[in-house]
């Protein structure tokens, strides 16, 4: 048991790198996208292209993952983000918007491999009563990548280029790469067993439970997607640097790592369906706070309270979806759930994106985003009223 145990944390810290690597990089994707001449709209479909390949390629990974390769399969994920770092390296030396969306694209496939594996794995792996603990600690570490991340690379793009601050993205994932291959090549039992689908069963995943949840985190990606493309672009736009927003994601992070642990532990107690409802009110009042206080400094409130919103809803959202699986579909269940994250991140920029066009202001975005979350608090109490 304490061998299984370091061997989660090792997994735990892989996930930290990994999303170090992705996450370091938002703050980026739209003032570099600016420098290169792009439109609102195409600034948000640059941000929606990783989403886009995710979603097409989650299905196929979690398939595999069932069949036992989940490791194998995060293996693949870490490297293929290297690569992406590298591609995006190659898009600021040539200043081509093209080749940079291309390892947009390539970031999405090492998404689709690392995302629904790990989250899986985390799962398979939690103590009898402790899966909402587990998700938890997961949990926390994409909160304190969302911590450093983007201030980070924020900082580094500004006073070092954006060519740094991509390298970052390789050494952030290859150190990834190795923290999975230590417990892949030290513990073979934690590979799990190869099986060719034996008692898979695709309506497993019309529990209705499963169904809120993945409702929950595509409108939660849609809203939140829409601050991390639109509000680094506004911030460019009035003469302020990356690093304006880097300190704006790294409140958000900073704040949820505090009730993240605490929420997974509160929805093993209470359930995840009231933890997640506590979360979509707590970042209703953050976007309305950012309706009015839009530019630093008091737009820093509104990211402490979606910061604290976003620990109780990632950890409880996944406890509601992939708790109660059978594990031999839950795999591919981590892959559809995350595919409404992904539908989410996609649509979001494009379609809002179209309507800050179409209103001439970045601005315009702010409105809309406490409407869409109070709509996932309206609707994660289906599942309360169901249990």
């Amino acid at each position: 048991m304490e061998e299984r145990a370091k061997d989660i944390w090792l997994l735990h810290f892989a996930t930290f790198f990994f999303f170090m690597g992705l996450i370091s990089i938002n703050p980026l994707i739209s003032p570099l996208a600016i420098i290169f001449g792009a439109t609102p709209l195409i600034v948000g479909s640059l941000a929606s292209i990783s989403s886009a390949v995710s979603l097409i390629f989650k299905p196929i990974s979690g398939i595999i993952s069932d069949r036992g390769f989940k490791f194998e399969v995060m293996l693949l994920g870490t490297f293929l983000a290297a690569l992406s770092g590298i591609i995006y390296i190659a898009s600021t030396l040539v200043q081509s918007i093209t080749i940079f969306a291309i390892g947009r694209a390539l970031h999405g496939l090492a998404m689709a491999m690392f995302f629904p594996a790990s989250l899986s794995t985390a799962v398979d792996l939690a103590p009898p009563g402790r899966v909402g603990e587990t998700l938890g600690w997961r949990s926390t570490m994409f909160g304190i990548s969302q911590l450093f991340g983007p201030a980070f690379g924020g900082f580094i793009a500004d006073m070092y280029g954006f060519t740094i601050a991509f390298l970052l993205t390789v050494v952030f994932s290859l150190i990834g790469f190795i923290l999975v291959f230590i417990p892949y090549r030290k513990n073979k039992m934690l590979v799990k067993k190869r099986e060719k689908g034996k008692g898979f069963k695709i309506k497993s995943l019309t529990n209705i439970a499963f169904l809120i949840a993945s409702i929950g985190v595509f409108m939660n990606a849609f809203a939140y997607s829409n601050v991390i493309t639109f509000l680094p672009a506004l911030y460019k736009s009035i003469g302020l640097g990356t690093s304006a927003f880097g300190i704006y994601a790294s409140v958000v992070g900073g704040f949820s790592i505090f009730t993240r642990i605490f929420g997974g532990r509160e929805a093993d107690k209470r359930g995840p369906a009231l933890v997640a409802s506590v979360g979509f009110g707590l970042m209703a009042g953050g976007f309305i706070l950012l309706n009015s206080f839009t530019t630093p400094p008091l737009s820093y409130l509104s990211a402490v309270l979606l910061g604290m919103g976003l620990g109780f809803v990632v950890p409880a959202l996944q406890f509601l979806a992939l708790g109660n699986l059978p594990k031999e579909v839950r795999g591919f269940g981590a892959s559809i759930y995350t595919m409404f994250f992904d539908l989410g991140f996609m649509s979001g920029p494009v379609l809002l994106g179209y309507y800050i066009q179409l209103k001439g202001s970045y601005e315009a975005v702010f409105p809309l985003l406490p409407i869409i979350t109070i709509f996932a608090l309206i609707t994660v109490q289906v599942a309360r009223m169901k249990k």
